[in-house]
């Protein structure tokens, strides 16, 4: 059983440009050795090459993504918390989204979205069925993003998935410094 879903929620502030992030965290996450350098190797080539999102529109090619601990945080903890009370949502069992889980890292962001997925068994496959949903791949797409931070846990024996993920994509405000 596979399942996807893919959220945003920006304003229309001002982006602009920030420093390099952190380098990729060397823990890997569901197992899986090299993860943040391969997340950002496999998501990197798909923005090289643009995409067509059907309904979503099509994309030419978008600049790559840093890997931000900030947002990789935020998406190992909603990601948990997901696996560990067999639920799959946007939304946190607690009713914050998001923009709020971001923020509670200390992120300040000027433009966030999220992908969700769970039941996938490595990061090319997750990545391959964010691209054939026309959200998820307008979010894997939007060259307003400039940073990532992804996690996949492990469901527990009761859990509905084998696996689950969150892949949380931002750009911060240039004025604050993000917490990476």
């Amino acid at each position: 059983m596979l399942g996807a879903c893919g959220g945003s929620d920006g304003g229309g502030r001002a982006l602009a440009a920030t420093a390099l992030p952190a380098q990729p965290a060397a823990a890997p996450t569901c197992g899986l050795r090299e993860f943040a350098s391969i997340t950002l190797a496999r998501i990197n080539q798909i923005r090289a090459a643009g995409a067509d999102c059907r309904s979503a529109g099509r994309f030419g090619p978008a600049g790559p993504l840093v890997w931000s601990a900030a947002l990789a945080r935020a998406a190992d903890a909603h990601t948990r918390e997901m696996a560990a009370r067999d639920y799959f949502s946007h939304v946190s069992s607690d009713g914050r989204n998001v923009g709020d889980r971001v923020s509670a890292t200390g992120y300040a962001w000027s433009s966030v979205g999220e992908n969700i997925a769970a039941g996938f068994d490595s990061i090319p496959n997750v990545m391959e069925g964010w691209l054939t949903s026309d959200d998820h791949c307008a979010n894997l797409m939007d060259s307003g993003f400039v940073e990532i931070g992804m996690a996949c846990v492990p469901g527990t024996k009761n859990s509905t998935y084998y696996t689950y993920w969150t892949m949380d994509l931002g750009r911060p405000r240039q004025s604050v410094a993000s917490s990476r």
